[in-house]
């Protein structure tokens, strides 16, 4: 009898869920709901705030569309992974009911926290011991909590990320990783353990912490009542857990030092390995511990972000749309393939969510420059977008390599804006990198996570060794030379403006 891995990754926009056959190394359903993005709550400027109950309520309509889809018996599936977006806090009482909205990732309220508190500890320890400044990371949204909501924080009984809310309504037990930790600013990579430190700078007691699970392997089994509804077994149980950038790397294949995988959804990222503790002195990047590190051997992804990629490619639908209906993305690649490289001058600045890392958390905002209403239309607009996303891009690989990392070919899945021709060719001739698009996603790789975490494969060889490249996207010299010069005038207006 085959065996099937549940998949479920918690995204800002969307959460998906896939059903994966790890017998025929396939998925055999797959879902994203809702169909349009889910809201995200603004209260005031350079806030973002969901409700987790809605990330579970999406998961359980997705989840009844690929079990119809899959005609499966539930019974066979044996375990369940999970995805999620990055850097979110939700905080629980001792009830387990959740005290506040969730505060994702690109809310940027708690920059200021995390700049007190880097002053405080200082910037040599904060590089030595957690690779990051506390910066706007989940340890700085709970010590904003602390400070400026003191009736919520006193409530609180734990705090997690978004993928351990999940792990929680599944099981009961209120756990996280220490790549879940990592990501917080709560980890100390020299001393192998929680980053007290970083926590006594915010006022946060260490008893706040979930008890931790490996990020492959056993976690938790799904609670009596929660396998009940979902028709599943006594004994199916979580096996994996990862944020959604280790995550995607994980889903590519890329594990090893000086391997890369990108994405471009709601943000962009640049994700890379390597063994080292990688730092950068002005903070750009993030280090995170990566899906498969171990205490003798490590594995650390280095991040660069870029946090207005799919989000403002959504707005440009909408902004693009007619009677009352978004334009649809298919439309929108069709168009884009229409204007030429450079998009007739029109220069696109994609800064309009939240405070950027790669600029020092600066929040410059989006802006458009050299419009022509006489020469530039739609598809001048859309290109444009996609041209700007890919130039912020390429100022990340540029930080990368200079704090030593090797560039050379990259992995995507076929997702998201790399679902566009005209984008994977903007992004290879940009950077001028080899590009490798793989027929996967993030919830499928949590799915291979968890048959990978359940025992059913043996090594991460084993896991990976049915990965489809689609296709290879070469850089062309020509367009290489065009998008230097390019890249270097979006470079230059930027910096006078």
């Amino acid at each position: 009898m085959n065996k099937f891995f549940l998949g479920i990754d918690i995204g800002s926009s969307s959460v998906k869920t896939v059903i994966f056959d790890a017998q025929e190394c396939k998925t055999v359903a797959r879902a994203t709901w809702p169909s349009t993005e889910q809201p995200i709550n603004a209260p005031r400027p350079g806030w973002a705030e969901q409700d987790p109950q809605m990330w579970w309520d999406n998961f359980k309509m997705g989840y009844a569309q690929v079990v119809q889809e899959a005609a499966l018996d539930t019974s066979q599936i044996v375990a369940i992974g999970i995805s999620y977006q990055m850097h979110g806090l939700v905080a629980l009482d001792s009830s387990g009911e959740v005290v506040r909205p969730s505060i994702i990732w690109c809310d940027s309220r708690a920059v200021d926290v995390g700049q007190k508190a880097l002053e405080s500890i200082g910037l040599e320890k904060c590089l030595e011991h957690f690779l990051n400044s506390p910066g706007n990371f989940t340890a700085a949204k709970l010590g904003w909590v602390r400070q400026n909501e003191p009736d919520v924080f006193e409530r609180i009984y734990r705090f997690m990320l978004p993928g351990d809310y999940i792990a929680y309504r599944l099981t009961g037990e209120m756990t996280t990783t220490e790549g879940g930790l990592s990501e917080g600013v709560l980890w100390d990579f020299t001393e192998k353990r929680p980053a007290v430190e970083v926590m006594a700078e915010m006022g946060i007691s260490p008893s706040l912490l979930p008890d931790r699970v490996p990020s492959v392997g056993f976690q938790g089994v799904v609670s009596p009542t929660i396998a009940e509804a979902l028709g599943l077994s006594a004994d199916v149980r979580v096996t994996y857990r990862a944020g959604d950038q280790p995550n995607n790397a994980f889903s590519l294949g890329v594990l090893e030092p000086g391997q890369i995988a990108t994405s471009a959804g709601t943000s962009a990222v640049i994700y890379a390995v390597t063994d080292k503790n990688a730092a950068d002195k002005a903070s750009r990047v993030n280090t995170f511990l990566h899906v498969n590190n171990q205490p003798d051997r490590a594995r650390n992804g280095v991040l660069v972000c870029v946090n207005g990629s799919g989000i403002l490619y959504s707005w440009l639908r909408r902004l693009l749309g007619s009677a009352g209906a978004a334009m649809s993305y298919q439309a929108m690649n069709a168009l884009s393939d229409t204007a030429s490289p450079g998009s007739e001058g029109l220069l696109f600045y994609p800064f309009g969510n939240g405070a950027e890392r790669i600029l020092n958390n600066a929040r410059p905002n989006a802006s458009i420059q050299q419009l022509d209403f006489n020469r530039h239309g739609p598809e001048h607009l859309i290109r444009a977008g996609m041209e700007g996303i890919v130039y912020a891009m390429n100022l990340g690989i540029d930080v990368l390599r200079g704090i030593g990392v090797t560039c050379e070919s990259v992995r995507a899945g076929r997702a998201n804006l790399f679902l566009s021709p005209a984008f994977r060719s903007i992004f290879a001739n940009v950077t001028n990198m080899r590009m490798h698009l793989f027929d996967t996603d993030g919830a499928e790789g949590a799915a291979r996570g968890a048959a990978l975490g359940a025992g059913y494969y043996a090594d991460t060889d084993e896991a990976f060794n049915s990965l489809h490249c689609l296709e290879v996207v070469e850089p062309n010299p020509e367009l290489v030379d065009i998008y230097d010069e390019l890249s270097a005038a979006w470079s230059a207006s930027f910096t006078s403006s």
